[in-house]
């Protein structure tokens, strides 16, 4: 899948709604582990950074190779990815005076930059970080601002690599899909293809090249993922799938 979006996880809460807000533009992503970046990248158009829990100043820092993306294919960073891109190319990152959680609204937007495009001051944003961009590095430009966060947005000069202190992906950022449109479609060029029809058929073909005549044995726990992967396979090879029911004492 030529039109496709790699997630990288740093540990965030929202790394599954980054997803969900992606496949709602009808394109098709895939989360992966921040230090297990796939090898081949291919395939990948762009790739976002997610938040996380911990400190970009702490001494055991999620320290990914960016080396092979960086410059290659457009980059996002969310909150922790902004701070990450920041403090790691000669920015400065501090803690917070308090933790910055809640609503803010964009008091300052840099007129004719495509990444706000259909975005204007006022609209509201969501924080939610206890560490602050104090200074961004040498060879970026602000993008936009808060009343209490000045860094809010920035991007990396002469390569299409932003970050944004806000999480566009809930709900309480109002322009929060304009924004990953904005970044997705009209400066990675990610075409907006994919449906979960789409992707449904794509699987079950794939499952029959594999499966071929053979047998599945398939433990169902009821689950979401364990039902999901049933319907698939038994629309693949049908009689060829024997179910087994674990009741794993969860159930409701």
């Amino acid at each position: 899948m030529l039109n496709n979006v790699l997630i990288l996880d740093f540990g965030s809460q929202y790394t599954q709604l980054i997803a969900r807000r992606v496949r709602e533009l009808n394109i098709f992503c895939e989360i992966k582990p921040y230090n297990k970046i796939p090898e081949d990248l291919s395939s990948y158009k762009a790739v976002i950074l997610s938040g996380s829990p911990f400190s970009v100043r702490a001494d055991a820092v999620s320290h990914p190779d960016l080396s092979s993306i960086r410059g290659y294919k457009p980059v996002l960073g969310v909150c922790y990815g902004a701070q990450y891109l920041a403090h790691f190319n000669g920015g400065n990152v501090a803690s917070s005076n308090t933790r910055e959680y809640g609503r803010a609204k964009l008091s300052f937007i840099k007129k004719g930059e495509p990444f706000f495009n259909d975005i204007k001051e006022g609209s509201q944003v969501w924080m939610s970080h206890a560490d602050t961009i104090n200074e961004l590095p040498k060879n970026s430009v602000l993008l936009a601002s808060t009343h209490d966060v000045k860094y809010a947005a920035y991007k990396f000069e002469g390569e299409d690599t932003y970050g944004i202190q806000f999480h566009p992906e809930v709900y309480h950022t109002t322009d929060g899909k304009q924004l990953l449109e904005n970044f997705l479609v009209n400066i990675a060029g990610v075409a907006q293809t994919w449906t979960p029809d789409a992707f449904a058929d794509t699987t079950v073909a794939e499952l029959k090249e594999k499966i071929g005549n053979d047998k599945v044995i398939l433990g169902l726990s009821g689950g979401v993922d364990s039902t999901v992967a049933a319907v698939l396979l038994h629309k693949a090879i049908g009689k060829h799938l024997h179910c087994i029911f674990v009741n794993n004492g969860l159930l409701r």
